[in-house]
């Protein structure tokens, strides 16, 4: 439908709708009419309820049409359910992109991008109020009263089942919505905005009215932003000048140590929303969110909201529909902040995009990194992965000239990271101390960590496992101590009163006291890994009465304060102290390095460095690792994107992604076989496998009907013929969910535990 064409029944009496069906042979849109009483609010991007193969179920209206192309019986709406357009053109086009990326369904993705409505919150409350005053009227205009009207979608009808349906049931009074929206306007904790009143007047192609004040905007548009610290990286300024210019400039950012990067970051965002666009700032977890949020409402006030899971169903819908109606210009949140509906998108940002964090763990697993890659791709949005380290990924764009490099000159980096080394890194380490390399804390880091506690600074030290003994081993062989209940790995817990306590199974939990190698026969244990609570309790020996808090887990410390103190933290919970720390010690990094995952090197390293970024100018890291490793080396350097470009390189000869395209399969060995044979796969694709599914992934099913043994297939294309196997991926889904098999499988397009 052309902008500013009148919808009305006579002109248009075609609804185009999309359910939101699970099978992906009915992942297609179907028209229905529009009865004339739902003609007004009956508009493209509002959820409608209709009935399939006997059954309502939700689904968008996409839009309307004056025909239909099919020759049979059409049935009309059963209802609208709110006269609130939630799907944006932006957003399906979006969501169409990403289904087909990774070989999924836009009911998948849609469910992803949209939360669920929140009744009350999208009306405020004044519609059920006057339903209450006056309900006979309510009923006659079917006002939905329910505080929360979600439901939950419902699955198959055969393929190629027309829509049926019935009368329509329900309609929501468009102009009251409207009207009453204002009493949404209030205040979410942590200083983000709510909702606000929505401007009247329709939008073309499903967009809604802005109801932003022009007042406010001139406010904004006036927002003086000290941008001078991007003077330190080279090419800042300019950056900084073409987002004022609302050009789509993308860039992959390589923080400084010690740089406040929420600051940086927010300073962006209010650039473009200076410049009357929106911005989308995506972080890994709940704590980078509210320092970004904090330092966003510190210049542009109540225009920048937080969106996480962690928010309530009314607070998260409250804040998504102020980005929705154009009241929040930046969106701060999570991987999901990804499908925003933001107004305008002017720049789309994340920090640490190599956290795990950001891949969707539902279907069809997209990645927030290339959800966002796409997304500014199509709306020529700018588009900034930031970090102190740098994935394979980012790299590889960066290399293909999509991206360029923002970063600091040498001299500049050299004047604010701290002195980094690891022990026995020369002969004259060695000499003075022949043991520095085979001892978990050498002298040395015992000494820095005194001299650092005489100055009165505070140390970081940083462990790789919670816990007090959280991996033990056969003291004889080395053989992983195992449960003999259910085979699960023994660990040592902590005691609370000092007693010595027996081994435990981490699984069942089921105390082990009298242990017998299986491999053996040995009863004496080892510990392989020491965990921060037993960290924390040797060097509370250590350093008599220096105080030692912990930090990781459910006790995680977002900021100290400074003075004389030990901070042992897990990996990412890592406290912030004014002033930074005076040392750092990067304990047992050989239990990052040695794990069996593709992305080993490159995690750790951007762990590493996340603590080496907190410790001061003139401060001192000290990584316990061998020296000559290539990414030991990189810390020491601080080199972030030469380790890049080698991971990227050793994968690309060895044909793992991002140099390739990979699909994972998982199910039973009947599932996977009969996905591959209803699939045409591209030429020249290789199979691999099956083989087991990795101990680390999520099984593809849930319930005690499981399987005795989930099988891994993968998948492997070049990149120019990623798109022929997601498209092959999906065609063979959808043959596959015709025939109704119920067998578990899953399908991932290049996940990031491939294993």
């Amino acid at each position: 439908m052309a902008a500013g064409e009148p919808s009305t029944a006579a002109g248009h009496p075609i609804a185009r709708v999309l359910p939101l069906l699970s099978p992906a042979h009915l992942d297609r849109e179907f028209d229905y009419l529009v009865p004339p009483e739902l003609d007004e609010i009956a508009q493209p991007g509002v959820r409608v309820r209709v009935r399939f193969a006997g059954r309502l179920v939700d689904g968008y209206l996409l839009e309307r049409l004056p025909h239909s192309d099919h020759n049979g019986k059409m049935m009309p709406l059963e209802r609208v359910v709110s006269a609130e357009r939630v799907l944006t053109p932006e957003i399906l086009r979006l969501a169409t992109a990403v289904a087909a990326r990774y070989a999924g369904t836009r009911a998948d993705v849609l469910r992803l991008a949209i939360p669920p409505r929140h009744a009350r919150t999208e009306t405020g409350g004044a519609k059920k109020a006057d339903a209450e005053k006056n309900p006979a009227r309510s009923a006659a205009e079917g006002v939905d009263t329910a505080d929360d009207s979600t439901s939950t979608p419902t699955e198959a009808a055969p393929a190629g089942q027309q829509a049926v349906g019935g009368s329509a049931a329900e309609a929501i009074d468009s102009e009251r919505l409207r009207g009453s929206a204002g009493a949404v306007g209030s205040t979410d904790a942590g200083g983000a905005a709510a909702a606000g009143p929505r401007g009247g007047g329709d939008s073309a192609a499903g967009e809604s009215a802005s109801s932003s004040p022009e007042v406010e905007d001139d406010l904004l548009s006036r927002v003086d932003v000290d941008a001078s610290a991007w003077g330190r990286y080279a090419h800042g300024t300019g950056f900084v000048d073409a987002l004022a210019q609302g050009k789509g400039v993308r860039a992959a950012w390589q923080a400084l140590p010690g740089e406040d990067w929420a600051a940086r970051l927010a300073e962006l965002a209010a650039t473009v929303v200076a410049a009357g666009r929106s911005a989308v700032l995506m972080v890994p977890d709940q704590r980078d969110l509210d320092r970004l949020l904090a330092e966003c409402v510190a210049l542009v006030g109540d225009r920048a909201v937080g969106l996480s899971a962690g928010l309530g169903p009314a607070a998260r819908y409250r804040r998504w529909l102020a980005v929705l109606r154009g009241q929040a210009r930046i969106v701060v949140g999570t991987r999901a902040a990804v499908f925003a509906p933001a107004r305008d998108l002017g720049l789309i940002a994340m920090w640490d995009d190599g956290d795990d964090t950001y891949a969707e763990p539902r279907s069809p697993y997209p990645h927030a990194r290339e959800v966002a890659m796409l997304r500014a791709h199509e709306t020529g949005a700018a588009f900034v992965a930031a970090g102190f380290a740098r994935t394979a990924e980012i790299q590889a764009v960066v290399e293909s000239g999509w991206a360029r490099d923002l970063l600091a000159e040498r001299h500049v980096l050299r004047e604010v990271t701290p002195r980094i080394s690891a022990p026995g890194d020369s002969d004259y380490a060695l000499e003075r101390d022949a043991l520095a390399r085979s001892v978990r804390m050498p002298g040395v880091a015992f000494a820095a960590a005194r001299s650092a506690i005489k100055e009165n600074v505070a140390v970081l030290v940083q462990v790789p496992r919670r816990g007090y003994v959280p991996s033990l081993a056969c003291a004889k062989c080395r053989t992983p101590a195992r449960c003999r209940h259910c085979n699960g790995p023994l660990a040592l817990p902590h005691s609370v009163n000092g007693e010595a306590a027996s081994p435990q199974c981490k699984w069942c939990g089921i105390t082990e006291a009298a242990f017998r190698c299986q491999a053996c026969g040995a009863r004496a244990l080892r510990a392989t890994v020491i965990g921060a609570a037993r960290t924390a309790e040797e060097l509370g020996r250590a350093f008599s009465g220096v105080p030692i808090r912990a930090s990781g887990g459910g006790e995680m410390l977002d900021t100290v304060e400074p003075g004389a103190q030990v901070v042992v933290a897990t990996v990412g919970a890592e406290p912030l102290v004014p002033g930074g720390y005076g040392v750092a010690l990067l304990l047992d990094g050989w239990a990052l390095l040695g794990r069996a995952d593709l992305r080993a090197s490159e995690d750790t390293l951007r762990r590493w460095m996340g603590a080496a970024a907190l410790v001061r100018p003139r401060g001192q890291v000290i990584v316990m690792a061998e020296p000559s490793l290539s990414t030991v080396q990189a810390l020491v350097r601080w080199d972030p994107v030469n380790h890049a470009a080698a991971e990227l390189e050793a994968r690309a000869e060895v044909g793992f992604p991002p140099a390739v395209r990979l699909a994972a399969i998982d199910g039973t060995t009947e599932s996977i076989s009969e996905l591959l044979d209803a699939a045409t796969l591209p030429e020249g694709t290789e199979i691999l496998g099956p083989v087991p599914l990795p101990p680390t992934a999520r099984k593809p099913f849930s319930g005690t009907d499981a399987p005795a043994e989930v099988e891994r297939m993968l998948l492997r294309v070049a990149r120019s013929d990623g798109a022929p196997l997601a498209r092959a991926l999906t065609a063979a889904q959808a043959v596959r969910s015709t025939h109704r098999s119920d067998a578990p499988l899953r399908v991932q397009v290049d996940p990031v535990d491939i294993g």
